[in-house]
Protein backbone atom coordinates (compact mmCIF):
# COMPACT_ATOMS: atom_id res chain seq x y z
CA UNK A 1 0.00 0.00 0.00
CA UNK A 2 1.52 3.36 -0.89
CA UNK A 3 2.30 5.86 1.62
CA UNK A 4 0.07 8.75 2.02
CA UNK A 5 1.96 12.32 2.14
CA UNK A 6 2.36 13.61 5.42
CA UNK A 7 2.01 17.54 3.89
CA UNK A 8 -0.63 19.49 2.00
CA UNK A 9 0.67 18.95 -1.58
CA UNK A 10 -0.98 21.18 -2.99
CA UNK A 11 -0.16 24.17 -0.46
CA UNK A 12 3.63 23.18 -0.61
CA UNK A 13 3.46 23.22 -4.19
CA UNK A 14 2.45 26.39 -4.43
CA UNK A 15 4.80 27.73 -2.00
CA UNK A 16 7.75 26.62 -4.41
CA UNK A 17 6.35 27.51 -7.32
CA UNK A 18 6.46 31.09 -5.52
CA UNK A 19 10.08 30.88 -4.57
CA UNK A 20 10.97 29.40 -8.22
CA UNK A 21 9.13 32.34 -9.20
CA UNK A 22 10.42 34.68 -7.74
CA UNK A 23 14.14 33.47 -7.44
CA UNK A 24 14.60 31.59 -10.59
CA UNK A 25 15.47 27.57 -10.59
CA UNK A 26 18.93 28.40 -9.50
CA UNK A 27 18.53 30.85 -6.97
CA UNK A 28 16.61 28.75 -4.92
CA UNK A 29 18.02 26.62 -2.62
CA UNK A 30 16.63 23.78 -1.71
CA UNK A 31 16.95 24.50 1.83
CA UNK A 32 14.85 27.43 1.00
CA UNK A 33 12.81 25.58 -0.67
CA UNK A 34 11.55 23.17 2.32
CA UNK A 35 11.63 25.62 4.55
CA UNK A 36 9.23 27.75 2.46
CA UNK A 37 7.16 24.79 2.14
CA UNK A 38 6.94 23.36 5.27
CA UNK A 39 8.38 19.45 4.41
CA UNK A 40 12.09 17.91 5.10
CA UNK A 41 14.57 16.90 2.26
CA UNK A 42 13.10 13.74 2.39
CA UNK A 43 9.12 14.10 1.53
CA UNK A 44 10.89 16.37 -0.97
CA UNK A 45 12.43 13.73 -2.71
CA UNK A 46 9.86 11.48 -2.47
CA UNK A 47 7.01 13.34 -3.48
CA UNK A 48 9.45 15.36 -6.74
CA UNK A 49 12.49 13.34 -7.24
CA UNK A 50 15.07 15.91 -7.01
CA UNK A 51 14.91 19.74 -6.56
CA UNK A 52 14.14 20.11 -11.54
CA UNK A 53 11.26 17.53 -10.69
CA UNK A 54 9.62 19.81 -8.37
CA UNK A 55 10.45 22.63 -10.63
CA UNK A 56 8.74 20.67 -13.46
CA UNK A 57 5.67 20.22 -11.01
CA UNK A 58 5.21 24.26 -10.23
CA UNK A 59 5.59 25.32 -13.91
CA UNK A 60 2.99 22.61 -14.98
CA UNK A 61 1.02 23.82 -11.94
CA UNK A 62 1.72 27.44 -13.15
CA UNK A 63 1.40 27.05 -16.87
CA UNK A 64 -2.22 24.80 -15.78
CA UNK A 65 -3.59 27.99 -13.73
CA UNK A 66 -2.06 31.19 -16.52
CA UNK A 67 -3.38 29.47 -19.68
CA UNK A 68 -6.82 28.50 -17.45
CA UNK A 69 -6.93 32.43 -16.00
CA UNK A 70 -6.58 33.83 -19.51
CA UNK A 71 -8.85 31.77 -21.23
CA UNK A 72 -11.43 32.60 -18.39
CA UNK A 73 -10.19 36.97 -19.13
CA UNK A 74 -11.22 36.34 -23.02
CA UNK A 75 -14.64 34.56 -22.40
CA UNK A 76 -15.95 36.63 -19.80
CA UNK A 77 -15.78 39.66 -21.82
CA UNK A 78 -18.51 39.53 -25.10
CA UNK A 79 -16.50 41.79 -27.47
CA UNK A 80 -13.59 40.10 -28.79
CA UNK A 81 -11.97 43.44 -29.28
CA UNK A 82 -12.63 44.60 -25.82
CA UNK A 83 -11.32 41.17 -24.10
CA UNK A 84 -7.79 41.62 -25.54
CA UNK A 85 -7.59 45.27 -24.70
CA UNK A 86 -8.57 44.00 -20.98
CA UNK A 87 -6.65 41.34 -21.20
CA UNK A 88 -3.43 43.38 -22.21
CA UNK A 89 -4.36 46.01 -19.88
CA UNK A 90 -4.32 43.60 -16.80
CA UNK A 91 -1.03 42.48 -17.62
CA UNK A 92 0.12 46.51 -17.99
CA UNK A 93 -1.17 46.97 -14.52
CA UNK A 94 0.20 43.42 -12.86
CA UNK A 95 3.48 44.49 -14.59
CA UNK A 96 4.02 47.70 -12.62
CA UNK A 97 2.17 46.18 -9.46
CA UNK A 98 4.18 44.76 -6.53
CA UNK A 99 5.26 41.66 -7.97
CA UNK A 100 6.55 43.36 -11.31
CA UNK A 101 9.99 41.93 -10.72
CA UNK A 102 8.68 38.54 -10.93
CA UNK A 103 7.57 38.79 -14.54
CA UNK A 104 5.83 35.59 -15.62
CA UNK A 105 7.22 32.33 -14.52
CA UNK A 106 7.10 30.67 -17.68
CA UNK A 107 8.74 33.12 -19.85
CA UNK A 108 11.39 32.83 -17.01
CA UNK A 109 11.50 29.58 -17.22
CA UNK A 110 12.33 30.19 -21.17
CA UNK A 111 14.61 32.57 -20.22
CA UNK A 112 16.87 30.27 -17.58
CA UNK A 113 15.96 26.66 -18.41
CA UNK A 114 14.61 26.24 -22.00
CA UNK A 115 18.48 26.92 -23.57
CA UNK A 116 19.94 24.33 -21.75
CA UNK A 117 17.14 21.87 -20.97
CA UNK A 118 15.14 19.88 -23.58
CA UNK A 119 12.35 19.37 -20.90
CA UNK A 120 11.72 22.86 -20.36
CA UNK A 121 11.92 24.21 -23.81
CA UNK A 122 9.61 21.32 -24.37
CA UNK A 123 7.22 22.53 -21.54
CA UNK A 124 7.52 26.69 -22.08
CA UNK A 125 6.51 25.74 -25.85
CA UNK A 126 3.68 23.71 -24.94
CA UNK A 127 2.61 26.71 -22.88
CA UNK A 128 3.20 29.21 -25.72
CA UNK A 129 0.97 27.66 -27.99
CA UNK A 130 -1.20 26.47 -25.82
CA UNK A 131 -1.84 30.64 -25.65
CA UNK A 132 -1.69 30.42 -29.26
CA UNK A 133 -4.78 28.11 -29.24
CA UNK A 134 -6.60 30.08 -27.01
CA UNK A 135 -6.24 33.55 -29.09
CA UNK A 136 -7.05 31.49 -32.14
CA UNK A 137 -10.35 30.86 -30.78
CA UNK A 138 -11.28 34.29 -29.67
CA UNK A 139 -10.12 35.77 -32.50
CA UNK A 140 -12.28 33.08 -35.09
CA UNK A 141 -15.15 34.12 -32.16
CA UNK A 142 -15.05 37.35 -33.52
CA UNK A 143 -14.94 36.61 -36.81
CA UNK A 144 -17.99 34.58 -36.60
CA UNK A 145 -19.82 37.76 -34.76
CA UNK A 146 -18.69 40.05 -37.79
CA UNK A 147 -16.49 42.10 -34.58
CA UNK A 148 -13.49 41.07 -36.94
CA UNK A 149 -12.70 40.63 -40.06
CA UNK A 150 -13.40 37.70 -41.96
CA UNK A 151 -10.34 37.85 -44.24
CA UNK A 152 -8.13 37.75 -40.72
CA UNK A 153 -5.43 34.95 -40.54
CA UNK A 154 -6.48 33.70 -36.98
CA UNK A 155 -3.57 31.72 -36.30
CA UNK A 156 -1.36 33.73 -37.54
CA UNK A 157 -2.48 36.88 -35.58
CA UNK A 158 -2.94 34.83 -32.42
CA UNK A 159 0.76 33.51 -32.60
CA UNK A 160 1.32 37.32 -32.69
CA UNK A 161 -0.31 38.19 -30.34
CA UNK A 162 1.37 35.49 -27.99
CA UNK A 163 4.86 37.10 -28.93
CA UNK A 164 2.99 40.31 -28.27
CA UNK A 165 2.41 39.19 -24.93
CA UNK A 166 5.58 37.22 -24.12
CA UNK A 167 7.72 40.61 -25.24
CA UNK A 168 5.65 42.95 -22.63
CA UNK A 169 6.19 40.76 -19.73
CA UNK A 170 9.57 40.96 -20.03
CA UNK A 171 10.25 44.66 -20.69
CA UNK A 172 7.60 45.92 -17.58
CA UNK A 173 9.87 43.86 -15.65
CA UNK A 174 12.29 47.27 -16.88
CA UNK A 175 9.59 49.69 -15.23
CA UNK A 176 9.66 51.44 -18.92
CA UNK A 177 7.81 54.76 -18.94
CA UNK A 178 3.87 54.37 -19.22
CA UNK A 179 3.75 56.17 -21.87
CA UNK A 180 5.41 53.98 -23.88
CA UNK A 181 3.51 50.86 -22.43
CA UNK A 182 0.50 52.47 -23.86
CA UNK A 183 1.90 53.30 -27.12
CA UNK A 184 2.80 49.80 -27.43
CA UNK A 185 -0.42 48.51 -26.16
CA UNK A 186 -2.02 50.22 -28.95
CA UNK A 187 -0.07 48.86 -31.64
CA UNK A 188 -0.46 45.59 -30.52
CA UNK A 189 -4.34 45.50 -30.62
CA UNK A 190 -4.09 47.49 -33.61
CA UNK A 191 -4.04 44.73 -35.46
CA UNK A 192 -7.32 43.10 -34.15
CA UNK A 193 -8.59 46.10 -36.02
Amino acid sequence: MARQREFDEEKALTAAMELFWEKGFEAASLSELTSRMGIQKPSLYAAYGDKKGLFEAALRKYTSAHAAQIRSSLQSVPSVKKAFRVLFGELVVQGRGESANWGCFCINSMVEMAPHDEKFEILTREHQMYLSVIFEETIERGQRTGELEPQLDAKRLAQTLVVSLIGLTVILKSRPERAFVDRSVEGILAMLF
